[in-house]
């Protein structure tokens, strides 16, 4: 049976994994995402290499029977790439830019299939729209904690859903990891969804 390795730490890309019914084995990859190396590429191109870089990077301690899925994302505002703010000041400053506004979030996926040497890289995009968001909900919301670790400050299943009025696109890819994306890719690998579910 083929082993499904996860190259994250991200809790919400091994929640999704396992609520469609996959157990994966987690690898962190150790990538330095913040490194300057990456700043001149395009939101789009960031996560491509991202992913790509962390998938490649398990790849040597992974089994030979193995399917290895590595993600990146960020949200892409105005042109600009706005990933994990780290800080409290830069997540207070971006929430109140975002608010009532939209930008696109980017999540690139890479998957190595070790058995037949094969990998694939591809893109899910989605639009998130933004309500009105109060001084004080801003607030409250960065002194949770929450936003710091996350792309562009936000997510969809935690504090800040009540904050994002509507979304275009795949909503496990603004979470982390493109649920139908993935399979269709396992899918162009010649696996079915069922070959890889594992409880």
């Amino acid at each position: 049976m083929v082993q499904i390795i996860l190259a994250s730490s991200s809790p919400s890309r091994l929640k999704l994994l396992e609520s469609a019914g996959i157990k994966p084995t987690v690898l962190v990859s150790g990538i330095d995402e913040e490194s300057e190396e990456f700043n001149s590429l395009s939101p789009k191109e960031l996560v491509l290499k991202l992913a790509t870089l962390k998938a490649n990077a398990v790849r040597v301690k992974s089994p030979a029977n193995s399917l290895i899925i590595g993600c990146d994302s960020t949200f892409e505002f105005n042109g600009k790439s706005l990933g994990k703010p780290l800080d409290r000041e830069i997540a207070i400053e971006r929430s109140k830019l975002v608010s009532g506004k939209f930008g696109y979030l980017h999540t690139g996926h890479c998957v190595i299939d070790t058995r037949q040497d094969k990998e694939i890289v591809e893109l899910s995009t989605a639009k998130v729209n933004f309500a009105e968001i109060s001084n004080e909900e801003i607030v409250d919301y960065v002194n949770s904690g929450e936003p710091l670790n996350v792309a562009g400050g936000f997510t969809l299943d935690g504090l800040s859903a009540p904050f994002i009025s509507s979304i275009e696109g795949d909503p496990s890819g603004i979470i982390g990891l493109s649920l139908p994306l993935v399979r269709k890719m396992l899918i162009s690998l010649g696996y079915s969804w069922l070959d890889i579910k594992n409880y």
